[in-house]
């Protein structure tokens, strides 16, 4: 402890000599390595929200505790500093940013610019100089199928080409000279195949010029950007012209063409207007992981969708969460739209929209929709973001993993005999001291057992809430001689866990202590999420956004809606009854009747009087009695 203290003094300390200046600051941990990177417009005042403590993010003081010293670096502008924390980021791989599961490469589209023809090729290469990319693409079959399309559409060479890679070194081979590209196109080799089907414009055979290859290049480029609408208006105008020509062979061959990107369109569905050039960005959270679902939708439909895990969940802010996230998509990625859709903006949203106007050549929003198409197309990437992360922990077993270290770690830190297989916790729900239940969970290998889910109505009379004699007697029924002996409720518990602090533990203690049984307790305090024990005053501090915290909050958060759902049963059923004996004709057989048909009483409150009247023993005008009665007690309620 004193150690930490004086680590933490000297990094403050050392901090103070920083410049106030916009940069990168780099944490470093044991051997040098690069734990976290962050920007600032002034490096100083940020840095010392780190080392005093003042930044509320959870990750803060187990990210300092193993920090060792830092670097910094200065630039000119914050706009400087954003384009440099990307690449220390992608350069270090910091555990503590956010970042994808795995270093699995994603299928993208290139044009190879820097070359007098370029070729497109299907790629997974890191981003070289003088290539533009386009994607990414959710798998290798989606990428070779966009290739296929566009070259239907609009000829043009592919990588992979003998004809074009020998074409490219007579080029390559005399870059200075002007006349070279004339020297080449004259002394014509042999047409590829490609060539002959329509597929490829034919420069190995002299048949086309640089310019008008150029032409070609940028309606393919337009295609995989999804910029349609202008393609097929000329395609049209140009079948029109042949047709005025008596040109069938070419009109033929256009036509051909636009049935392409016409099929391309039918197969995408129309969402928003057609001027709409967005990316949505859908993001759901886990506890430790996170799954990123984008659409890209170009000229109102979606051109594409692609999924990402990212190795963050709930145990992150959400603002750094989606910069970081855009930071590292936008990164490889020449596509950028006008407008990006998002959950919620990024503390850095400013930074970002110049970066990615810059990137784009024109202005870039960044825009969180709250109502209408936009809102409904967000709601459906995120719900595709949830759909891939479930794949995703089936595919690699990950939930049976966390579950694993998460049993192994409570066992570490409660001190347990062996790893807490099955987990019991209980909740009390009341009002005012009115219906009060408990409700008892079980965990069996860190999972929901719900076949040994019990629940208690609390017999102890009481005037008002008191969670501690409830809590007494729902221990004293479940731990009884009788009931641990009954086979239906199971072996003694592994481990008991509590929702309440000190004093719900003391209590829980005390019952067991009566009961002369030895079972391992602690208490889930819910302000720190911190774990109570009985052989320590203070608490132990499970790791935030680890798996022990995670499953045993899920364990609490259990436990809580079973006691609430039981507690409604209660309260539904006893406000059906007493509104029911106010009413005139109402018996009862009648009410049994009525309780039968509507089992809760917000059914009954939501029925027209037409239902009512439908159920057997009812007459129309007792329906009519019991609609307008409950309407009437809405209201004063309402009141």
């Amino acid at each position: 402890m004193a150690e930490g203290l004086q680590k933490l003094a000297e990094l403050k300390d050392q901090v103070m000599r920083v410049p106030t200046e916009p940069g990168c600051y780099l944490w470093k941990g044991a051997d040098g390595e690069i734990l976290y990177v962050g920007k600032a417009k002034n490096l100083r005042a940020r840095m010392r929200q780190y080392v005093n403590l003042e930044d509320e993010r959870a990750k803060i003081p187990l990210l300092m505790a193993e920090v060792e010293g830092f670097d910094y670096l200065t630039v000119a502008s914050e706009h400087e500093a954003l384009l440099l924390e990307m690449n220390l980021i992608q350069k270090y791989h910091p555990r503590y940013n956010v970042s994808y599961t795995d270093d699995k490469s994603y299928p993208f589209i290139a044009i190879t610019e820097g070359d007098v023809f370029p070729a497109i090729k299907y790629t997974r290469e890191r981003h070289k100089h003088k290539t533009r990319y386009f994607g990414p693409y959710t798998d290798a079959r989606s990428a070779r199928a966009a290739i296929d399309v566009v070259r239907k559409v609009c000829p043009l060479c592919v990588a992979t080409c003998a004809e074009w890679k020998r074409l490219k070194r007579r080029l390559d081979a005399h870059p200075e000279d002007e006349d070279v590209v004339e020297l080449a196109m004259a002394a014509t080799g042999r047409p590829c195949f490609d060539f002959h089907v329509g597929r490829g414009p034919g420069p190995c055979a002299g048949e086309i010029s640089p310019e008008a290859y150029a032409e070609n290049v940028t309606v393919v480029e337009g295609l995989l950007k999804g910029q349609r609408a202008k393609l097929v208006s000329a395609l049209k105008d140009e079948i029109a012209d042949a047709a005025d020509t008596l040109d069938f062979e070419r009109a033929a061959r256009y036509k051909r063409r636009l049935d392409a990107v016409q099929g391309l369109e039918d197969r995408q569905q129309v969402i928003l207007e057609a001027n709409v050039d967005a990316d949505v960005v859908g993001i759901f959270r886990e506890e430790t992981i996170c799954g990123v679902c984008v659409l890209a939708m170009r000229e109102g439909r979606v051109s594409r969708s692609v999924e990402f895990v990212l190795n963050k969940g709930l145990d992150i802010e959400e603002d750094e969460l989606a910069s970081g996230f855009l930071k590292r998509y936008y990164r490889q990625t020449n596509d950028v739209p006008r407008a990006v859709e998002v959950p919620w903006l990024p503390g850095d949203s400013e930074a970002l929209e110049r970066w990615l106007s810059e990137k784009r050549g024109s202005k870039v929003a960044l825009h969180v929709p709250k109502r209408g198409a936009r809102k409904k197309l967000l709601d459906t990437a995120t719900q595709n973001a949830r759909h891939y992360l479930v794949r995703h922990e089936v595919k690699t077993g990950y939930e049976d993993t966390r579950t694993n270290q998460a049993l192994l770690e409570l066992e570490s830190a409660l001190a347990l005999p062996g790893p807490p297989l099955r987990m019991e916790c209980f909740d009390i729900s009341t009002i005012h001291g009115k219906h009060t239940v408990a409700s008892m969970v079980v965990f069996t290998n860190g999972k929901p057992d719900k076949s040994q889910y019990r629940r208690f109505k609390i017999r102890t009379p009481l005037s008002e809430a008191n969670d501690f004699l409830s809590m007494s007697e729902a221990l004293s029924r479940r731990y009884s001689p009788e009931r641990m002996a009954d086979e239906r409720f199971g072996k003694r518990p592994d481990l008991l866990v509590l929702d309440g602090g000190k004093p719900q533990l003391t209590a829980a203690l005390n019952q067991l202590a009566d009961l002369e049984l030895d079972v391992p307790v602690c208490g889930l305090a819910k302000a720190d999420e911190e774990l109570i024990v009985p052989w320590d005053d203070m608490p132990v501090v499970l790791p935030n956004g680890s798996a022990s915290l995670y499953l045993v909050k899920r364990l609490r958060d259990e436990a809580h809606r079973f006691a609430i759902t039981f507690h409604r049963e209660l309260r539904d059923k006893a406000m059906t009854v007493s509104i029911l004996d106010e009413i005139e004709g109402v018996g009862p057989k009648r009410k049994k009747a009525l309780r039968r048909a509507f089992p809760s009483m917000a059914k009954l409150r939501a029925a027209s009087e037409e239902e009512i009247a439908a159920v057997p023993g009812i007459p129309p005008t007792v329906a009519r009695e019991v609609f307008e009665t409950l309407r009437a007690w809405e209201r004063e309620m309402s009141a």
